[in-house]
C-alpha cells in the first residue's frame, strides 16, 4: 500500500505543471559571443541590426573591488541595453582602455587613446561586414572618453552612411547618468565619491556582490578626499593613495540597481533617438 501511494505522489508530481521553471520567460540571445552562427544570422535577418559596443577596462578599483570591474559592468550593461531596445546584439566587452599601470595599486593595464582609436575602428567594420547596420560605441571607463570614441563614430558614419550604414557614440550612459546619480547622491545626503566610491562599489555590490567585492572591507573604503573642480591637490598633506576618491563606505546593493537602471534607461533614450524603432 505505501508503494502504491508513493508511486501514485511521484505520477502527480510528473503531471504537474512546474511553476518554478514557467515563471520568468527565458531571455532572448543577445550576446553575440554566446551565440553560434546560424543564431546570429537568424537574428540579422529577424532585424538585430544594431551592433552595440560596449568597452570595459581592467584597472584598480580600491582595495574593495576586483580590477576587472569594469568588465563585470560593461557586460550586463550591453545585455541590458540590447534586451531593452529589442533590435540589438551585444558585441564581447574589450577588457583594456586608455590607462597606465602603476606598481604601486597593481590592478591596471592599459591602453592608448592612440591604440584603442584603430581598436574600435576595426571591431566597428568587422561588425558591419558580419551584416549590422547599425553599429553603436559606448563605454564604462572614463578614460578615452568622449574624443576617442566619438571621433572614431564621425569618421566611419561619413565614410558608411552613402551606404545606409551608421555609427554613432553613445555618451549619455556614462557623462549624463554619471552626473545625474551624484547630483542625486548629494540630494540625499551620501558623501561625494569618484573612482572606487559608491557609484563604482554599489554597482558591483548589485551586480555581482560577495565574488566581486570585498564586503569585509567597506567599512574603510575611505580614500583621498574630493576636490573641488579647479582646486590643487595640498602637497603637505598626507595621501591615502588606497586607489579610492573620497568615501564609499556606504555602497549599497539597492544604489547599485538605482544607478544600473539609470544606465539602461539614458542608453536606450539616446540610442533610439538615433535609431528610431521601426
Amino acid at each position: 500500500m505505501r508503494r502504491q501511494t508513493l508511486l501514485l505522489a511521484a505520477l502527480c508530481l510528473a503531471a504537474a505543471p512546474s511553476f518554478a521553471q514557467g515563471t520568468k520567460p527565458k531571455e532572448p540571445l543577445v550576446e553575440f559571443e554566446n551565440m553560434t552562427w546560424p543564431e546570429v544570422k537568424q537574428a540579422l535577418a529577424d532585424g538585430k541590426t544594431t551592433a552595440l559596443f560596449y568597452t570595459g577596462g581592467t584597472e584598480q578599483r580600491g582595495p574593495q573591488n576586483v580590477n576587472g570591474g569594469h568588465n563585470i559592468m560593461a557586460k550586463a550593461t550591453g545585455k541590458a541595453i540590447a534586451l531593452a531596445l529589442g533590435n540589438a546584439i551585444a558585441m564581447p566587452v574589450l577588457p583594456y582602455t586608455p590607462n597606465n599601470a602603476s606598481a604601486t595599486l597593481p590592478g591596471t593595464i592599459g591602453l592608448t587613446p592612440e591604440l584603442l582609436a584603430p581598436i574600435l575602428e576595426r571591431l566597428s567594420e568587422q561588425a558591419i561586414a558580419t551584416g549590422f547596420k547599425n553599429v553603436v560605441l559606448m563605454g564604462d571607463h572614463g578614460g578615452g572618453q568622449p574624443n576617442v570614441y566619438a571621433d572614431v563614430a564621425k569618421k566611419l558614419d561619413e565614410k558608411y552612411a552613402p551606404k545606409g550604414i551608421r555609427v554613432f557614440y553613445a555618451d549619455e550612459v556614462y557623462a549624463k547618468r554619471q552626473a545625474d546619480f551624484d547630483t542625486w547622491l548629494a540630494a540625499n545626503g551620501y558623501p561625494r565619491s569618484s573612482h572606487a566610491g559608491i557609484p563604482d562599489t554599489s554597482e558591483m555590490l548589485y551586480l555581482c556582490g560577495d565574488w566581486c567585492v570585498r564586503k569585509e572591507l567597506l567599512a574603510t573604503a575611505l580614500g583621498d578626499p574630493m576636490l573641488e573642480p579647479g582646486q590643487a591637490r595640498d602637497p603637505n598633506a598626507k595621501r591615502v593613495n588606497n586607489g579610492i576618491q573620497g568615501d564609499g563606505r556606504r555602497s549599497t546593493a539597492e544604489l547599485g540597481k538605482r544607478e544600473f537602471d539609470m544606465k539602461i534607461e539614458y542608453a536606450v533614450r539616446q540610442i533610439r533617438s538615433f535609431i528610431p524603432a521601426k
